[in-house]
């Protein structure tokens, strides 16, 4: 091999060797906090499959806790008849006043489409729901949800596509998380009691076990310690931090994609629902969300 050939090689082979390393693997950067064995992780450490059957759910939580960051995770859902279950992707706190920001995805009967259920708690107080129906078939292969936290703002985006940010306005007395650090956690679990059309379609027990499988997680972002406070020099211990995320807004290409995908796709919004609220809206649902 020619001196030149010979250093396209070793720089090829240092790139694959920085990617690597940097790459989740499921054995360091998470344990699986219920399900009995029917949580499993492949050889390579790329890959986790959370199964459900009639007796339990599975599901796990990440190693780390995070104040503030940029939280990637490649989902593929239950596929068929997926009625009564419920997949998950979220950040939560821990204790009764905690904080919480949630991707669900509300299973289906065969040939309807998945519900993709949002929701942002602050200091204990949720009910900030906003559901949307996918644009694609989110059984047939993996697809990225991402949520952006950082001291301004939340965003939720699918396929890098924005679909909803809350806003922090905390100045106008709207509480914003902030202050306390959550972990990131993933589920597959059955709520035939609403899930599927408020409870009126059960779970389908004879095509259990249900899997849902999750790859690429990806958090960049300030890792907690309680004896040394935030340190943001994370996506896991040994990789390196962007911190684009740290002010990260919409630009004007960003809310017109949301604007679209919320005029397309948004089924559920609660600062929509007068008849839940007796038209005194939250504070929140009178400012721009798009800031």
């Amino acid at each position: 091999m020619s001196p030149s050939g010979m250093l396209k090689l070793c720089i090829l082979m240092a790139s694959f060797i920085l990617e690597a390393s940097a790459a989740c693997n499921f054995y360091r950067d998470v344990k699986i906090n219920f399900g009995d064995g029917r949580a499993k992780i492949d050889k390579s450490g790329q890959l986790l499959t959370l199964s459900l059957d009639k007796l339990s759910g599975s599901g796990f939580e990440s190693e780390y806790e995070y104040i503030f960051g940029r939280f990637d995770m490649q989902i593929r859902l239950v596929p068929g008849n997926s009625a009564g279950t419920v997949t998950t992707f979220f950040l939560s706190s821990q204790g009764e006043r905690h904080d919480e920001i949630d991707f669900e995805f509300l299973g289906n009967a065969s040939g309807q489409p998945y519900t993709l259920h949002t929701n942002v708690y602050a200091q204990g107080k949720g009910n900030r729901e906003q559901q949307f129906r996918l644009w694609f078939d989110p059984t047939a292969a993996f697809h990225t949800y991402s949520i952006v936290w950082n001291p301004r703002r939340i965003i939720f985006l699918v396929d890098g596509s924005p679909i909803r940010v809350f806003n922090n306005d905390e100045g106008a007395g709207i509480p914003f998380p902030k202050n306390q650090p959550m972990k990131v956690y993933c589920s597959l679990w059955n709520a035939d009691d609403w899930a599927t059309q408020g409870g009126r379609i059960k779970t389908d027990w004879t095509l259990a076990p249900f899997l849902a499988s999750y790859r690429n997680f990806n958090p960049d972002a300030c890792v907690w310690s309680a004896s040394t406070g935030s340190s943001c020099a994370s996506r896991s211990p040994d990789s390196i931090n962007t911190q684009a995320w740290q002010t990260q807004g919409l630009d004007a290409k960003g809310r017109n994609r949301m604007r679209w995908v919320q005029s397309k796709f948004m089924i559920y919004d609660y600062c929509n629902d007068s008849t839940r609220f007796n038209g005194r809206f939250p504070a929140e649902c009178r400012r721009s969300r798009f800031l």
